[in-house]
């Protein structure tokens, strides 16, 4: 599968025109050809031909598509997506459906991976057969003690498989907040020996949507930001590197949003 990333792993949209229907009409050009790109990977999840590959690509579309209506997206530390030689722990923020639907394309060229997701997109029409062919790891968000059970025992089984994880350990996709970002991350890469990747994100040009939260707003206006970080072994009780991780995530949103 082709990456994303440059022989640098940075990548930078390139300058080129948008079409006068894509300046003006971004949110309606973007959702028309999403939808086609959800209904064929749940059409091929379903018959059992979706695997990392068409994943990565159908990612790649989506990234592509964003760009056409005019969304400019930055990734940065790329390298430390596959520093480590073990399967690894991606642990950020969380703002939208953005991150779910482009991470795929950056980081399963180098390394397989799947998400920590709620239980409910399990059941999501269509596209519950794209996130079922992934083999999550489903977590309720209504009970925490039995969601850090099954993030910690399958989360586990998926790293000693070879499969890293990608988990965002917010309560809801907003702005980023210290005091909501739990560290269950932490707590399984403590128990798995698996080191943890910072991944720090500023995904708010697609906006979250009022009755259907998935589909808000595409605002081209709006630059997308990707940064990775040093990969960190966890020791001890963890505290410290949960530190670390929060510390990543505010510096660049800092930054980005300076």
């Amino acid at each position: 599968m082709q990456p994303v990333l440059n022989e640098q792993f940075t990548y930078l949209t390139e300058q080129r025109p948008i079409s006068l229907i894509s300046r003006n009409f971004p949110s309606a050009r973007f959702y028309s050809a999403f939808l086609w790109i959800v209904i064929r990977s749940s059409f091929n999840a379903r018959w059992g031909v979706y695997n990392d590959q068409s994943w990565s690509q159908s990612s790649v579309d989506v990234l592509r598509l964003l760009e056409k209506v005019g969304v400019k997206i930055e990734i940065s530390g790329g390298k430390f997506i596959n520093k480590s030689d073990s399967p690894v722990i991606f642990i950020g923020n969380h703002l939208s459906m953005l991150e779910t639907m482009v991470l795929p394309s950056i980081i399963v060229p180098y390394r397989p991976v799947t998400f920590v997701i709620k239980q409910s997109l399990l059941e999501y029409p269509v596209f519950k057969h794209i996130m079922r062919s992934r083999n999550p790891v489903a977590v309720s968000r209504i009970n925490p003690r039995q969601d850090l059970k099954t993030v910690l025992e399958e989360g586990q089984e998926r790293l000693s498989r070879g499969i890293s994880i990608i988990i965002f350990p917010q309560t809801t996709r907003t702005a980023f907040d210290p005091k909501q970002f739990s560290s269950i991350g932490i707590k399984l890469a403590k128990r798995s020996g698996a080191p943890v990747v910072p991944l720090a994100l500023l995904t708010d040009a697609w906006g979250n949507g009022v009755r259907l939260k998935d589909f808000g707003k595409i605002d081209p206006s709006k630059k997308v930001y990707f940064s990775f970080g040093e990969p960190i072994e966890v020791k001890g009780k963890g505290t410290d590197e949960h530190q670390l991780i929060v510390d990543f995530i505010q510096k660049h949103l800092a930054l980005w949003q300076a």
